[in-house]
């Protein structure tokens, strides 16, 4: 199994971090900054599943561990709020967690017709309020949800109202590709806004100009630093790997990526789609025989993009292919085509829930908790977002 190294920072690393340089061959890969993760050491398989690391006093990841934290901050403060819907909870208790807090009291049910009803069991007057909630499946659920959360606490006079969706469903929907096609990204984005929300925080976006159909403040957060710092516990010779994107709108992200492994080379897939989750691989852009690649995506759905694009790279002599992506919607038959011996290892964050029907053995999930646990204190002190991924 190939394994990644990488290197520490420079002098120039932003103060969030602090590491000593270590120098390592030439022909190893270096990073901008180093994250040795110590959760990825305690990810084990039990019966062919992946256990996700829960944050504890035991096994807290040095990724983002800032003093900040421990000296600035005041953990007691009352005017911060945190609220979880019922889409992740598990991320949102690792979040408050890592923040020091403890999740706001709500009622949330279901009338039987499926009306949902919302009680905020403690007062948030004058607070500065997160609600925490991705948009996964059931997305129209889920999503109402959200809104009738936010519209409970505007309602009970919250100062400030941030949405964070680590998930952001319809972003697919994004502009009109053929004739009397809705565009739902626009359509989410007021529906949130006239819901009462301030401000929104969204992880990775499946494209940039969603953050443009907000008429509020968004802080789009990136997840690659997670992934990154799982594969800094791994090492591969630089000349042997190769990033590579499953399809063209992905460049951007996956050059990016690839700038942070030593300016790693980059493959293209160049795929035709005939209809919605139906891709056909036509061509492979880049060289990738006797390689190590790892594809990256924002999403995997159906996971027929990434497949069919890890074929092609077998076919066209790639030694290993890990997928990685931070958004695991899992869509039937994702599983089937997962684990069906193409990919070394699938390496995904828990921005969505991954159900226990879903685990394979090649699977790995990682936190993003302590990523927006440190994001919401600063959206909260009214400190830099940006100077996180510098």
């Amino acid at each position: 199994m190939a394994t990644f190294a990488l290197r520490s920072p420079s002098s120039s690393s932003s103060s969030l971090h602090s590491f000593r340089p270590s120098v390592l061959p030439p022909s190893r890969l270096s990073l901008r900054f180093s994250v040795k993760c110590n959760a990825s050491e305690s990810l084990k398989f039990a019966n062919g599943r992946p256990s996700v690391p829960i944050l504890d006093e035991q096994s807290l990841p040095k990724f983002l561990h800032s003093k900040r934290l421990e000296n600035s901050v005041n953990r007691s403060n009352t005017r911060l709020k945190l609220f979880s819907g019922l889409a992740n909870p598990a991320l949102a208790k690792e979040i408050a967690w890592y923040m020091g807090l403890e999740l706001g009291k709500v009622k949330i049910k279901r009338f039987a017709d499926g009306e949902i009803y919302v009680q905020l069991e403690e007062s948030v007057r004058g607070c500065d309020v997160f609600i925490i909630q991705p948009t996964s499946p059931p997305a129209n659920e889920n999503l109402m949800e959200l809104l009738i959360m936010i519209d409970a606490c505007r309602r009970a006079s919250a100062k400030n109202i941030t949405a964070v969706i680590p998930y952001f469903g319809y972003a697919r929907a994004d502009r009109k590709t053929q004739g009397r096609e809705s565009i739902a990204a626009k359509l989410v984005a007021n529906l949130i806004t006239e819901a009462g929300a301030n401000r929104v925080l969204a992880c990775d976006l499946h494209s940039g100009q969603s953050m443009g159909y907000f008429d509020i403040p968004v802080d789009h957060v990136y997840c690659q630093p997670v992934i990154l710092d799982y594969l800094a516990s791994k090492s591969v010779a630089s000349s042997d790997l190769v990033v590579v994107s499953p399809d063209v709108g992905g460049v951007a992200r996956a050059r990016a990526f690839a700038k942070k492994l030593s300016d790693a080379p980059l493959a293209i897939v160049d795929k035709r789609r005939h209809g919605h989750n139906v891709a056909e691989v036509m061509n492979l852009i880049g060289d990738v025989k006797g390689k190590v690649a790892v594809m990256l995506d924002d999403m995997i759905d159906t996971a027929g993009t990434i497949t069919k694009g890890a074929e092609l790279l077998h076919a066209e002599g790639a030694r290993e292919v890990y997928a990685c992506c931070t958004h695991a919607v899992f869509s039937p038959p994702a599983i089937e085509r997962l684990s069906s011996g193409l990919f070394q290892e699938v390496i995904i964050t828990n921005t969505l829930p991954v159900a226990e029907k879903n685990f394979f053995r090649q699977l790995t999930v990682l936190s993003t908790a302590n990523l927006l646990g440190e994001t919401i204190w600063r959206v909260h002190d009214d400190s830099s977002v940006s100077s996180i991924f510098q």
